[in-house]
This record gives structure tokens, sequence and C-alpha cells, in this order.
């Protein structure tokens, strides 16, 4: 089993920080703004042993600050996330600021945890972290985090690094301690990464709840209460019900039009949503099926395109626009107005209802099959020599083009290259003409094709080495 590490404290303590030191990458957005995390973050991290021990896999999940007070007023919501943290955590982690010192708000969060970590035998162990510790000077202040009544705190940096060693050690320690059993889930393997991409309040972080089955995510009529990119592992089971699928959720932060993003929160928000798409193999482009096609989707669909990530457009909350539009009238909407995406398959769906998931996940793992499939040369160029035979580029100054030979170079996208004598005679337009035939004729009808054409290298690697056994 993956032990569950929780970490818990007051607004602006540093507990992303935190986090991000864990796992080795920024996951939480850092700022000083306090409730800049609204959901419980969940990220994977390995905690390394003494010399000789394997890196212990965890779970270390962020949660929301206790108390915050939101513009948005999703106090409740936000110490709900935390009551749930608490309840599937196996160690709790509860920061504290050195340079603030202990507060009333501290004292809060430390009843809280005592009535929350159980008793006896059963009582969840819990360490105190007291964050933003600089130098020994601020360990003697700070040692006023002891009067909390859960243990001796432990006195860090995790911005500069501060005694990263002695905390690292400290936590393997009560990890062992808690003699979980190993399982095959703890390899960390996050199966197939889902983006879940949309303008605000499109049914994100809804959607992210229905497939994780808790409610991981905050989700409230406020727009924008998702500043993070939340990662969420879940498991399917396959259609023979033999096995299981894995897919990891990323719940990404609601893009609005450029020009609205006036603070920096929000430009990181943006960026991060943006990062999510390049981790993707398949993207999940939600649109809101109540509002009309809006700049903002056209935009996310944009990057998704330029990144030749597979997607499946999901049109969301159908339950309430399905009696203004059949299926195929609102797919011939979209194809009018979100070009590029032809080839995509769509699905109707209803995330609060529950309806369509499954039809939903399928599609996404056919395309990550077709986006991972390898087509051997001979069949690339038996293909790209029919296309030439069908219609061939236009001449240009009486320069005839000549293809001389073609191979898939990656996967995922799948990336064909085609060696021609002259890459300015294969325009634009030519280009989408062969990869509309490439859909036709390879197992990538659903999927972006990463096309390339190529000048032909001036020699070939077996000219060159027949050269050399020449001399």
């Amino acid at each position: 089993m993956l032990p569950k590490i929780v970490i818990v404290g007051r607004p602006n303590v540093g507990k992303s920080s935190l986090l991000n030191m864990l796992a080795g990458r920024r996951i939480s957005i850092v700022d000083d703004m306090a409730g800049v995390t609204r959901d419980r973050i969940a990220a994977t991290a390995e905690i390394p042993g003494q010399p000789g021990e394997e890196p212990r896999p965890v779970e270390v999940i962020d949660t929301g600050g206790y108390g915050i007070k939101d513009s948005q007023n999703l106090t409740r919501e936000v110490e709900q996330q935390i009551a749930n943290g608490l309840a599937e955590a196996h160690l709790v982690l509860f920061v504290v600021d050195a340079q603030t010192g202990v507060v009333p708000l501290d004292q809060t969060v430390a009843e809280v945890l005592r009535q929350s970590l159980g008793k006896g035998t059963d009582r969840k162990p819990c360490l105190v972290i007291v964050n933003k510790v600089d130098a020994e000077k601020l360990e003697a202040d700070a040692y006023e985090a002891a009067s909390l009544g859960l243990g001796q705190p432990l006195f860090i940096s995790a911005k500069t690094g501060h005694n990263k060693r002695l905390f690292l050690d400290t936590l393997r320690r009560e990890i062992d301690r808690l003699n979980l059993p190993d399982t095959p889930e703890d390899t960390l393997d996050p199966g197939i990464r889902i983006a879940i991409v949309g303008k605000r309040n499109a049914g994100k972080s809804t959607l992210t709840n229905a497939l994780a089955g808790d409610q991981r995510v905050i989700v409230s009529e406020a727009e924008g209460t998702t500043r993070d990119a939340v990662d969420v592992r879940f498991e399917v089971p396959t259609d023979d019900g033999n096995a299981t699928r894995v897919f990891t959720a990323i719940d990404t932060a609601g893009v609005r039009k450029r020009k609205s993003m006036k603070q920096d929160i929000e430009y990181y928000a943006h960026h991060r949503a943006l990062r999510s798409i390049r981790r993707a193999d398949v993207c999940l482009l939600l649109i809101d099926a109540t509002l009309p096609i809006s700049q903002v989707d056209k935009q996310l669909g944009h990057e998704i395109l330029e990144h030749h990530r597979p997607t499946v457009i999901v049109i969301n909350k159908w339950d309430l626009a399905e009696k203004n539009h059949t299926e195929e009238e609102y797919a011939e909407y979209l194809d009018n107005e979100l070009k590029g995406f032809s080839f995509a398959p769509i699905v109707f769906i209803s995330a609060k209802n529950e309806e369509g998931m499954r039809e939903m996940l399928a599609l996404v793992a056919n395309l990550y099959e077709q986006a991972n499939h390898r087509v051997g040369t001979g069949e690339i160029n038996r293909v790209v020599e029919t296309i030439m035979a069908e219609r061939g580029p236009s001449s240009k100054h009486g320069k005839i083009a000549k293809v001389y030979y073609a191979t898939q170079t990656a996967v995922h996208p799948p990336t064909v290259t085609i060696f021609v004598n002259d890459p300015d005679l294969f325009n634009p337009n030519y280009q989408r003409f062969i990869l509309n035939r490439f859909r036709d004729e390879l197992p990538y009808s659903e999927v972006p094709i990463n096309l390339q054409i190529r000048g032909k290298p001036k020699q070939t690697l077996a000219e060159r080495l027949e050269g050399k056994h020449d001399h």
C-alpha cells in the first residue's frame, strides 16, 4: 500500500513549498497570497533511505489552508477537503511558520488534529514541521511550537533546503514504522495521463471527482475554484473484469481570456494548465453544452493542436442542453466553430450525474493505443507512393517534386518524416492532403499526426559507409 502523507496547517505557512520539495518539482503554485492552494493537491514522491536501502514511494497530499477566508467564501469547502485528507492519511505533517511564531489559528489546527488523529495504538503519527527556519537563531525562537502538544518540532526551510536531510531521515523512519504491505501500486505507475482542460466553470473538477470517486477537488458555483493542476490517480476495471486500467487525471486550472489575467496567481495557473497539456498522454477538451463556443475554447483547442495531443471533445452538461439539440446537430455546430478537430472523437456526458464516463474512458484508451502504434517503413512508403500517384504536389519553376523515402521517426505523437528533393514544393495545403490520406490508410484515424518534410541528406549513412570501405 502506498503511504499517504497529508500536509496541513493554516494559510501561507509553506505547505505547498514543502510538497514541491518532496516531489522534486513544482506541483503547487507558491505565492505570498494566503489561500493559494484551495484543493487537495496530490503528488507522488520517493523518500530516500539509508545507504543501500531502496527509496520508498509515497503519495503526498497538500491540503488547503485551515481557516482560510477566501474571497469566494470557500471556507467550508476547504475545511471539508482537509477533513477528507486527514481521514485517508497514514501520516500527518503539521506545518507552522517560524517567522510569525505560533498564532491562535495554529492552536486551533492543533486542537483539530488532537481530535482527528485517534488514540492509543490507532493514533496516526504526526510530525510538527516548523518551516521558514534559515538560521540557528530562528530555531531557538521557534521552540514554542513544542507547546502545541503534538511532539517535538522539526526545524526546516522547504525553500532553501535547511535541515532537509534530517527531515527526510525522520520522515523515512516514521513511514517504515507504519509497516504497510507492499502492493503493485507502489510502482507509482501513472497509467494514461489525462489532462482535463476547459474554460472556467465548465465542470472540470466535477468530472475529476466523478472519475476519482471522492471529492478530491473543490466544486463550487464560483468560477476558478481550482488554481493548481491537481493529479488524481484512479483505476477502472477492464471490460472483461479480469484486470484494471490505471489513469491519472490532471484537473487543470480554468483558463480565462488573456486580457483578464490581472493577478500573478492567474498567470501561474494559466501556465500550469498549458504545462498539463504538455504532460498529458490524452487531453479531454471540456465544452459546456449550455454556452456558446467561446474564444477561450478555441484558444485551448489551438494549444492542444500545437502540442499534437490526442483529444476527446467532451460535451459536458448535455442533460441540460439535449432538449435543444440532437447530438448530430451539435457535432455539426462544433465542426464549424472549433477548427482543426474534425478527426477527434466526441462524447456527450453529464459529469454531475456521472453519465458517459465509461464511453469517455474507452475513447481515451483507444486514442492512447493509436498514438503509440508504430507502422513499418515498408507500409508507410507504400502509402506515400499511392498518395503521390493519386495526386502529386504542383511543380514550381519547372521543378517536379520527388520523394526519396518515408519513415516513422517517433510515436506519441505519431511522427512521419518524408525525405524529398525540395521541401518548398510540399506546401501546407498539400501537407494537409497527405495527413488526411494518412488517416484513411494508417491506424491513426483519430489522433494528430506530426508530418515532417525534409530535404534529402547530402549523403546517406549507407553511402558514407560505402565510401569509407573504398579507401
